[in-house]
């Protein structure tokens, strides 16, 4: 929902707070439903930005695969060759076969 956002996307998510005051709260949380997020501005500043709970979810989604990401790249650049094993050695420490293994599907992520 918030990916690919152009300036006039942003342009356009612009909400004076005075809209509120005049009771127009229903209306900007229908547009909010559409665009996904609003800007709120008092005074011609930033004052807070409005998200749905979908974009908000997405946000944070991002959020935690960075920090995943950021890990994984610590780790790797720590790491030394004695860290890896084969594949082939790991299954067979853990006891798992070839066979086992057919016509499961797994994701690593």
């Amino acid at each position: 929902m918030l990916n690919n956002i152009s300036v006039s996307d942003v342009v356009n998510s612009l909400v004076p707070i005075s809209r509120f005051n005049k009771g127009e709260a229903n209306k900007i949380f229908e547009e909010l439903k559409e665009t996904g997020f609003k800007i709120v501005l008092k005074n011609n500043s930033p004052a807070c930005v409005l998200l749905t709970p979908e974009a908000y979810e997405e946000l944070l989604e991002n959020l935690e695969n960075y920090r995943l990401f950021i890990e994984a790249e610590k780790r790797v650049e720590k790491a030394k060759p004695e860290d890896f094993i084969p594949a082939h050695v790991a299954m067979q420490e853990l006891g798992i076969k070839e066979t086992d293994l057919e016509g499961t599907d797994v994701e690593i992520e």
